[in-house]
């Protein structure tokens, strides 16, 4: 058991990395798929199904907590970990995303960002330092930086702006986190579409010395080759030794794309939000369970998963709940895409080892394209 924070590199395939990011409660293999515990909780699953899944590591929503049920509650409570029932890693967000999403109910100044909850109108402040402390009551293992995070697409000023803010507010996260063996401090790289911004603000944060690097504000509205574009332009800017972290995303060709660009680590509540809603991933591609085709379909979704919501139900009864709109379904459901973004990480880790990162890529897109057998 490492006493640490530490990132080892076990193979590379071009651009992409296979590696364990170590730690005292656990070691998070990459490239890592974070399911999104926003309130504490992975919706519709239960801790140990994400673990037996193949999860190193959940995300908590620093905003959403704060606000419900507290970070002192929690800390009071034995911190997230045990509040949750999740004894492994734990990533937390800084709450600036969720903070700048409510633009009619916030203002920002240098000092940080003054806004209403959304839940019961009372007013709060979220400034670097105290994104920090909410971080720390919590108990999470990787700590973000507080940013600002602008829409896309924005005038280039804009992005200029928030770029330099959330440059300031790295260092003022730096100084607030302090030396803590075991936890770390990431930053977030900003600028927006603009390649130089994106440059400035990664070399700016790299002299940092932080623990982990990550890439903010993109899957914000710009098309996919635009995300892909400032990737590129960042990673050589980035320390190699270090963990790559691209935030928000995404969607399982979005995570393949990024991969083989350098990134290591990647968190979204697609495959959550998508399973409530009747949407599933697999690796014939995208299924629509509301469809009435599936109606009188005695098959499941997947023989060869190893998920049971997926190899052990008929599409014919997975559609009758998502119509009936049974909490069974949005569970099972989320359960089959959790399991099938788990399984494209393994894959991924494993083609990377193995050197066949390329072929591994054109025959999971192929599988999509092709869709199910006859």
């Amino acid at each position: 058991m490492t006493t640490d924070f530490s990132f080892h590199l076990l193979g590379r395939d071009g651009a992409a990395r296979t590696g364990e990011i170590r730690m005292p409660r656990g070691v998070i293999r990459t490239p890592a798929f974070m399911p999104v515990g926003t309130a504490a909780t992975v919706k519709g699953m239960y801790p140990e199904q994400v673990r037996e899944l193949g999860a190193d590591v959940v995300l908590g929503n620093t905003y959403h907590l704060m606000l419900r049920p507290g970070a002192e509650r929690i800390a009071g409570l034995g911190g997230l970990h045990r509040f949750m029932n999740w004894p492994h890693p734990i990533l937390t967000d800084s709450g600036g995303f969720q903070v700048m999403s409510l633009a009619n109910l916030r203002k920002l100044t240098e000092e940080g960002v003054t806004f209403r909850s959304h839940i019961d109108g009372s007013k709060h402040m979220l400034s670097p330092e105290r994104s920090v402390e909410i971080q720390n009551l919590l108990g999470s293992d990787i700590v973000m930086q507080l940013d600002e995070c602008v829409a896309l697409p924005c005038e280039d000023k804009v992005a200029e702006k928030a770029m330099r803010l959330s440059l300031r507010w790295a260092e003022r996260c730096k100084a607030a986190f302090g030396e803590q063996p075991g936890r770390a401090l990431f930053g977030i790289v900003q600028g927006g579409a603009v390649p130089s911004l994106r440059v400035e603000s990664a070399r700016e944060l790299a002299a940092m010395d932080l623990k982990g690097y990550a890439i903010g504000g993109l899957a914000v509205g710009e098309p996919q080759d635009v995300m892909l574009a400032m990737i590129e332009t960042v990673e050589p800017h980035l320390p190699g030794e270090k963990p790559r972290y691209l935030m928000g995303v995404g969607t399982p060709d979005d995570i393949l794309e990024a991969v083989s660009r350098g990134v290591d680590m990647f968190d979204c509540v697609m495959p959550t939000r998508a399973g409530r809603h009747g949407q599933i991933f697999t690796r014939f591609g995208r299924m629509n369970l509301k469809n009435a085709k599936h109606a009188d379909d005695t098959r499941p979704i997947d023989p060869q998963s190893k998920c049971p919501a997926a190899n052990a139900y008929s599409r014919a009864y997975l559609h009758h709940l998502v119509k009936a709109e049974e909490m069974l379904g949005k569970m099972l459901l989320t359960w089959v895409n959790l399991a099938y973004y788990q399984e494209l990480m393994a894959g991924l880790r494993s083609a990377i080892a193995a050197g066949r990162l390329a072929d591994f890529i054109a025959e999971t897109k192929q599988g999509w394209e092709r869709g199910e057998p006859a």
